[in-house]
């Protein structure tokens, strides 16, 4: 992955992240999900969502949201 992309969010439950990257691509922004846990100890490492740059701060607007609906 290039620099053009930056992580807005990370948890250790995939369902959350994938959440966030449904919501974000229905506003039209391109993200993705980066699982960095540990395959053989779940517990260990996050999944984490990236965005371009320059749609941070659309991005974050979205995720100030679905953090306060839950």
């Amino acid at each position: 992955m290039d620099e053009s992309w930056e992580a807005i969010y990370s948890s250790n439950h995939p369902y959350r992240s994938e959440i966030l990257k449904d919501l974000l691509l229905e506003a039209e922004i391109p993200a993705v999900v980066i699982n960095k846990q540990d395959s053989s100890y779940l517990s260990f490492g996050e999944i984490e969502v990236h965005v371009h740059r320059e749609d941070i701060l659309r991005a974050k607007m979205i995720l100030c949201k679905f953090l306060a609906d839950e």
